[in-house]
This record gives C-alpha cells, sequence and structure tokens, in this order.
C-alpha cells in the first residue's frame, strides 16, 4: 500500500444506529473505520456487516458519557492512523431516556468526544456531530448560551440550567443539542489552530428506528404535524444525513467549520414563517 492512501486515514463513527451504519457505509470506503457503541452485541453486528461488504473495521465499545471511554477510543483511532473525520452520532432521546441521561449522553458526551480527539487532530481533520433541529426551535438566553458553550466539560452538568430535576426530557432533550451546536462553535478555534474543522448538522424528522419510536411517543402528533407544514412533507432518511456529513467532512467544504448545517426539510422555515404570517395577519 502506498503512502498517503485513504486507507492510511481513519473514520470514527459513534453510536451505531441507522444514522451511525449510513455514515459507515457511505464515508468508510477505503478507509480504516472504527465503530463505536455502548451496545456490544450491535457493534458486533454491524462490524460484521461491513466487514463482509469489504470494510476495514474495528470496534471500541464506548459509553460516550464516561471520560475514561472516550479517551480511550481517541486512543485507539489515533494509533491506527491519521483520523481523516470523526462523525459524532451516539445520542438519546427523549422517548427513550430520562433527562440525566440526555444531559449526560446528549451534551456532555459530545463535549468529551471533541476534548478527547482535539490533541489528535491534524490538518485536514474534521468533526461532524449531531444536533437537532429541535435545537434551533428552543429559544435560549445568550448568557446561558455562554455557559454551555465554554464551560468545562466535567462541570458541565452542574449548571443549574442543566439540573435534570428541572427538565422534561423533551425540554433536556432541546437544551442538550442547542449545547451541542454551540459546543462545536467554541471546540473550532482550538481545533482550528491545528488544522481541523469542527461542525455540526441538525437533522429534522428521520426514519429511523429512534424517529420512529418518537413519532409513536407523546410528541408524535406534533413532530407528524411539522413535516407535514414543511415544505417537502416527509421524513428524511439516514443516507440523506450521511449525505449532508460526506460533504462537510469533504475539501469542497474547507471554509465551513463552527457552524451548524439544519437538514430538516424545511420545517424550521415553515413554522418561523407561518408564525409571522399569522402575526401580520393579527396585526392587520
Amino acid at each position: 500500500m502506498t503512502s498517503g492512501s485513504t486507507r492510511d486515514q481513519v473514520l470514527v463513527v459513534t453510536g451505531m444506529g441507522d444514522m451511525g451504519v449510513a455514515v459507515a457505509h457511505r464515508l468508510g470506503s477505503g478507509a480504516t473505520v472504527v465503530l463505536a457503541d455502548v451496545d456490544e452485541p450491535r457493534l458486533a453486528r454491524v462490524e460484521e456487516a461491513l466487514a463482509g461488504a469489504g470494510y476495514a473495521v474495528h470496534t471500541v465499545r464506548t459509553d460516550v458519557s464516561s471520560a475514561e471511554d472516550v479517551t480511550a477510543l481517541a486512543r485507539v483511532a489515533s494509533s491506527l492512523g491519521p483520523i481523516r473525520s470523526l462523525v459524532h452520532t451516539a445520542g438519546v432521546s427523549p422517548v427513550q431516556a430520562s433527562a440525566e441521561q440526555i444531559i449526560a449522553v446528549d451534551l456532555v458526551g459530545t463535549a468529551r468526544v471533541l476534548d478527547a480527539f482535539e490533541p489528535h487532530v491534524r490538518p485536514g481533520t474534521v468533526a461532524v456531530c449531531i444536533a437537532s433541529m429541535a435545537a434551533i426551535l428552543m429559544p435560549v438566553a445568550p448568557e446561558t448560551l455562554a455557559l454551555l458553550a465554554v464551560t468545562p466539560t466535567e462541570e458541565l452538568a452542574t449548571l443549574p440550567v442543566l439540573d435534570p430535576s428541572t427538565l422534561e426530557p423533551g425540554i433536556a432533550y432541546s437544551l442538550a443539542k442547542r449545547g451541542v451546536q454551540v459546543r462545536v462553535e467554541a471546540a473550532s478555534v482550538a481545533w482550528g489552530r491545528r488544522g481541523g474543522r469542527v461542525v455540526s448538522i441538525s437533522p429534522g424528522v428521520i426514519a429511523t428506528a429512534q424517529g420512529t419510536a418518537e413519532l409513536a411517543g407523546p410528541s408524535g402528533d406534533t413532530m407528524r404535524g411539522m413535516v407535514e407544514l414543511s415544505a417537502c412533507r416527509r421524513l428524511g432518511t439516514p443516507d440523506e444525513i450521511a449525505a449532508a456529513a460526506e460533504f462537510l467532512v469533504s475539501p469542497a467544504a474547507s471554509l465551513v467549520t463552527g457552524t451548524d448545517l439544519l437538514v430538516d426539510g424545511g420545517v424550521v422555515a415553515a413554522i418561523r414563517h407561518q408564525s409571522a404570517a399569522e402575526g401580520s395577519a393579527h396585526a392587520s
């Protein structure tokens, strides 16, 4: 194998749900693919499927809420070659977890991943973190955003605004994902000094097992209503999120860092403009 081939580079994907698997399939050709998930049987199933399709796969059982686990993941991945891209999809949703678990996994877990991989960033390394459309729809005070962005990771869960006893899971999820967006903004500065980039993707309602569970839960009718209101009027697919990630890690996106890409089929735009139209009608 010649030096500098893509096989010498590493793709890390956390979370082996439908979205993570789609990312691994789409971005992993020719690279060494490192898969991480807390569920070992799921990891084994995905490893077997990808290896059978010709991918070079390594797995690392990882609980992203654990600093020790995430540090070990970064160490293993970097030992296999220069890290070309990291796509962090690991997370839990309101129907799956308590407010405390959502904060620990979705927000603190993302902060841990960004912290652990920063020392291994080289020129061209790109991280993509999964946020959510829900983050954009939730108003958050500027002073709270500043705290979410720069509070040291070990202190993050102790912020009063993140007290799980005061949060419903749905609110915790929106707040955690808004935190992901601003952690990405802040991390882009340090990553940029090493020649790397960090971005986030905010999916809308996606046809994954997690998305299906949410549609069957207490917020399902609201979510269906938002999809119906949107320009595209359909659920997104995991591969569409993987395609967005593919663009963001590519040289074509070399000027894109410290920002979020909304991939929601026009839901947020429709909600915002419907509200504006209703406000104008009431004022007339």
